[in-house]
């Protein structure tokens, strides 16, 4: 039975408010991925077959490997964090939010007078929205949307397009199906998905080996020269300065995935990613099995997630944030990373 079976009332209010709106403005969360990015543009390219007027709002760049999608040349993007357009959503009888569990996961944008709703699956979402449909259960926000589609009078809309865009979130915040993939419900969506014949040989290289070499120069480096390993603790993190960044021409989203680089060793069960930005540092968890990373992240790093998946953000410097690092782990979480069987 689809997970989203348990929100019969508030699917019945969704969908009943998208018949009644006229300009509907879909968003996601700033510093956006594949699943905020394939859920909204899912969303849109369903939606635009009606006769409203749809907009995707990006309230910052979104990587140059997401850019092929199916309508992402039509969403509206801002470019960073601080940046804001007062008049954006002027117009907008419905914001539909996606993948985001805080107002403030928006940056600058805050919505305020018009119908808002939203689907999420992330834990602890914040109550700031007018109806709510999210459960962890969900790999994704790309699954919990086409069941949203599926389950709705949008159901007539799944096209190539939508399910295209909705697989790739499912990808990318997968893992390719490595991690937040053991509800069935899940391979359940994707055998639906492949019904529409999407490419996925394609959609995986447009993802996975389409990078420059700038990167994959960046990625040799920060592995030689940035990852310290903590193997007592099985754990090891990656470090990039400001000045890495520069000397390597990083782009938006050139920096994907490199958390996952150490997860490679053998016996490592704990990453960490820290990236000095302009006036911050970003951080970036991940982790094997049930060691929780979004505890990690919420209660040291200002962030938030799922189990074996976080970020955060610190206002220190990025030498203090790795001292802080190591410190937690060969203090606080000692006992259960040395201990802990995978």
């Amino acid at each position: 039975m689809p997970i989203i079976s348990a929100f019969e009332k508030e699917l019945a209010i969704f969908s009943d408010r998208i018949k009644m709106s006229e300009n509907i403005v879909i968003i996601h969360h700033y510093n956006p991925d594949g699943d905020a990015i394939g859920s909204s543009l899912g969303l849109y390219n369903a939606l635009k077959q009606t006769d409203k007027n749809v907009t995707v709002i990006s309230p910052t760049f979104y990587p140059d490997n997401l850019k092929w999608l199916p309508g992402a040349k039509d969403m509206k993007v801002l470019g960073k964090k601080t940046q804001s357009d007062p008049t954006i959503l002027d117009g907008a009888d419905m914001i539909i939010c996606v993948d985001m569990n805080a107002r403030k996961r928006v940056g600058a944008i805050q919505p305020q007078f018009a119908f808002k709703a939203l689907l999420d699956h992330h834990p602890f979402t914040e109550t700031f929205t007018d109806v709510t449909i999210a459960d962890t259960s969900y790999s994704s926000a790309c699954e919990l949307v086409f069941e949203f589609i599926e389950n709705s009078y949008l159901r007539q809309y799944l096209n190539k397009d939508v399910v295209t865009c909705l697989y790739t979130g499912i990808l990318t915040d997968t893992g390719s199906f490595q991690y937040s993939s053991s509800n069935p419900n899940l391979f359940r969506v994707v055998g639906k998905i492949m019904e529409f014949g999407i490419e996925k040989n394609k959609i995986y290289n447009r993802l996975f080996n389409a990078w420059s070499e700038d990167r994959i120069r960046f990625m040799g480096f920060v592995t030689c020269s940035r990852m310290v390993v903590m193997p007592e603790y099985k754990t090891a993190y990656i470090y990039i300065t400001a000045a890495d960044r520069r000397k390597y021409n990083e782009k938006f989203g050139d920096t994907e995935n490199f958390v996952n680089i150490p997860m490679q060793i053998e016996g490592i069960i704990f990453t960490a990613i820290f990236i000095e930005r302009d006036n911050f540092i970003k951080t970036s968890f991940r982790s094997k099995g049930t060691f929780d990373v979004n505890e990690v992240s919420a209660k040291h790093f200002n962030g938030g997630g799922h189990v074996n998946a976080s970020g955060g953000e610190s206002y220190d410097t990025l030498e203090n944030v790795c001292k802080k690092f190591e410190e937690l782990v060969r203090g606080e979480y000692a006992e259960v990373l040395k201990n802990y069987v995978y």
